[in-house]
């Protein structure tokens, strides 16, 4: 069964009301690594009892529409999709406790060729509950990998979105090295992304890798944190936007080194794979506030 464009533009998504807790926070700090020094006082304010921090890229977490596209009625390979693109805008600090609204659509389906798969974007706002402010927008977006070609001359599919810009190619002007736990993905999984490829070699085998990898949500929340401690001053308010491309699995276990150049308004980034010198992460761009 191929895509139907049709069917993707119109598909019709549960509106998800979501609580989320104090402890919902902290796991999700701890699963970036956040305070593996005990001693970062500023580390500590995101997973200590008063929890005055959250991180922003926790949103990516809560109220999710979850694993839709493995129903079969999308004609989407469930098994060939990776995670291409994330991008977040946020509007302010989040509370370490709240009730959120989400709102999921599906924004594009892009047609890359018959041999070079598809791009789906779902869209997603989510709001405060209790007082309808906008707290996040969020764009997804998946590569399929053995969906392309179904565009026709009828229905040509959607326009891409605008290309993230590339990674400068000078030395940055920050890095910083971030280890990961053999386990990463069994704890980042706790957050709500059960997909089996992250646990199971069976599963991780079948779509292609040797063994389970690290979530590209876990990798892109790590980027989060590099730029909150070292460009934000750990105030979780400055961070206005991050958006950036899936290059490259992650081992669980691996060095991530973040290297940031600072620009206007700003870092570029990107994220490598210490170790094998690959960059997994990259076209990183983080719009920053000014403190």
């Amino acid at each position: 069964m191929a895509i139907d464009y049709r069917q993707l533009k119109k598909w019709a998504f549960d509106e998800q009301i979501s609580t989320y807790m104090k402890d919902d926070c902290i796991r999700y700090a701890l699963s970036l690594g956040i305070a593996s020094n005990p001693l970062d006082d500023d580390d500590l304010k995101y997973v200590d009892e008063d929890c005055t921090r959250v991180v922003p890229t926790f949103l990516a977490t809560v109220g999710a529409p979850g694993p839709w596209a493995a129903d079969p009625r999308t004609g989407i390979d469930w098994m060939q999709i990776l995670h291409g693109e994330h991008r977040m805008r946020f509007y302010g600090a989040l509370s370490a406790a709240g009730r959120l609204q989400s709102t999921t659509c599906v924004g594009r389906v892009i047609d890359k060729g018959a041999d070079r798969g598809a791009l789906v974007v779902t869209e997603r706002s989510i709001v405060d509950h209790e007082n309808g402010q906008l707290l996040a927008t969020v764009e997804h977006v998946s590569f399929c990998r053995a969906d392309g070609g179904f565009a026709t001359t009828d229905i040509p599919g959607d326009e891409p979105l605008d290309a993230l810009p590339a990674t400068p190619s000078v030395e940055p002007d920050i890095v910083v090295e971030m280890p990961t736990l053999p386990n990463a993905a069994l704890l980042y999984r706790l957050n709500g992304d059960r997909n089996p490829i992250h646990v199971l070699p069976e599963a991780a085998q079948k779509a292609g890798f040797d063994r389970p990898i690290l979530h590209g949500l876990c990798t892109y929340g790590m980027a989060a944190r590099a730029i909150l401690k070292r460009v934000c001053a750990s105030d979780p308010a400055r961070l206005a936007s991050l958006s950036a491309r899936f290059s490259s699995p992650v081992l669980p276990g691996e060095t991530l080194r973040a290297e940031m150049w600072c620009v206007e308004g700003g870092v570029r980034f990107r994220v490598v794979a210490a170790e094998r010198g690959v960059a997994v992460l990259t076209n990183g761009v983080a719009d920053i506030r000014c403190s």
